[in-house]
């Protein structure tokens, strides 16, 4: 498989399949550690900081990837800390769009 960051996602389409928990193993490999599947619905994460504008900053770089992407996940943080949620709204599950957004936020830390 091609490493994940250098690809981009793609649009989604509405009734597109969701990935199968086999093909979800695969594409976790390709993850950096302690990237969790829940449910095999989203992929989680959580980020630690030492101080609070590296936090922000690190949300922010987020955010810019996101909207190149045109792929937003959920994203919740607070003084030293990021969790991170992601999925395809479209399909209510996990698409390779969502392996490769988590892919390029590991290329941020």
């Amino acid at each position: 498989m091609a490493e994940l960051s250098k690809k981009s996602c793609v649009p989604c389409r509405t009734g597109a399949p969701k990935l199968k928990r086999e093909e979800i193993e695969n594409y976790l490999t390709d993850l950096e550690k302690d990237w969790k599947v829940v449910d095999n619905h989203h992929l989680y994460k959580k980020f630690n900081f030492p101080d609070f504008i590296s936090t922000l900053n690190f949300v922010n770089k987020i955010g810019e990837i996101a909207e190149e992407e045109g792929h937003h996940p959920n994203i919740c943080f607070t003084w030293g800390i990021v969790e991170v949620k992601i999925w395809t709204h479209k399909i209510d599950g996990l698409h390779e769009n969502d392996f490769i957004l988590a892919a390029k936020i590991d290329k941020l830390v």
